[in-house]
């Protein structure tokens, strides 16, 4: 599965993706490209969203950003600085890295050859993806439970499927007691502290998973299309200070979200 680039290549990913009640489409457009090092890379600019049947016009700023991926094993993913972006597309942006960053570490390991291979990698860093503007706290801590599913000689095509799963000891940052207890069946890996308005401050905590497909050619390594399937178990109150001490009665419910890129 590893990826064999050719500079100059075009790339083009339609993504759709759910969020509770919130429905959109948005195009990744793309080419790739070699750094100073000589080291490939892809470089994606965002457009033509869709927010609930209706077309939805970025800022500049958005407009603007490029997102640079790679899946050489030598080339190291992370967050881009999201401090400056529409919060409409950081979910797409966090979103393309994690199918981009599943994919690569599977290469990185170099031990996927037939249906049926497995491995357990253990890793718990946190993930961010506060904007330090409406979020101010985001993150998840996970391992990757990996499994190639299918090896398609015929058609060239194979299907690695990810499953990010909460380790024994995760390493979010809790900023409040009330947050320790255990959300649901393992110990709390996914947090959220957001800004409503000048007064209001939610903060969430609770068990997150996620399932990840993604299918890809064996000619070059190119994604041919992936999914993600995204439930969070939360608890959630709102709160009048940063310091979450001074919090309404909790609430618990399931974030679901669901993304396609193709």
């Amino acid at each position: 599965m590893s990826r064999h680039y050719d500079q100059g290549e075009k790339l083009t990913y339609h993504m759709t993706g759910s969020n509770q009640e919130w429905r959109y489409k948005i195009d990744a457009n793309g080419a790739v490209k070699k750094d100073a090092g000589g080291k490939f890379y892809e470089e994606y600019a965002w457009s033509g969203m869709i927010s609930d049947n209706a077309a939805y016009s970025l800022p500049e700023a958005s407009q603007q950003f490029r997102q640079k991926l790679s899946l050489e094993p030598d080339v190291s993913l992370s967050v881009p600085d999201l401090s400056h972006l529409d919060p409409k597309i950081i979910g797409p942006i966090t979103d393309l890295l994690t199918i981009y960053s599943d994919l690569w570490l599977a290469n990185k390991m170099a031990i996927f050859s037939k249906a049926g291979d497995h491995f357990y990698f253990k890793s718990g860093t946190p993930n961010s993806w506060a904007d330090g503007n409406y979020v101010l706290l985001g993150q998840d801590s996970i391992d990757f439970d990996l499994t190639l599913t299918k090896v398609d000689q015929a058609n060239q095509t194979a299907t690695l499927v990810v499953r990010h799963v909460p380790p024994q000891n995760p390493e979010i940052k809790i900023p409040a007691d009330w947050m320790r207890a255990p959300v649901a069946d393992t110990p709390n890996n996914w947090v959220e502290v957001e800004k409503h308005g000048e007064k209001k401050i939610v903060a969430e905590v609770g068990k997150e998973t996620f399932e990840v497909e993604i299918n890809v050619s064996l000619k070059n390594g190119k994604i041919i299309s992936a999914k993600i399937d995204n439930p969070v178990q939360v608890l959630s109150r709102d709160c009048e200070d940063l310091e979450l001490s001074r919090c309404g009665e909790p609430k618990r419910f399931q974030i679901r979200r669901k993304i396609e890129i193709k």
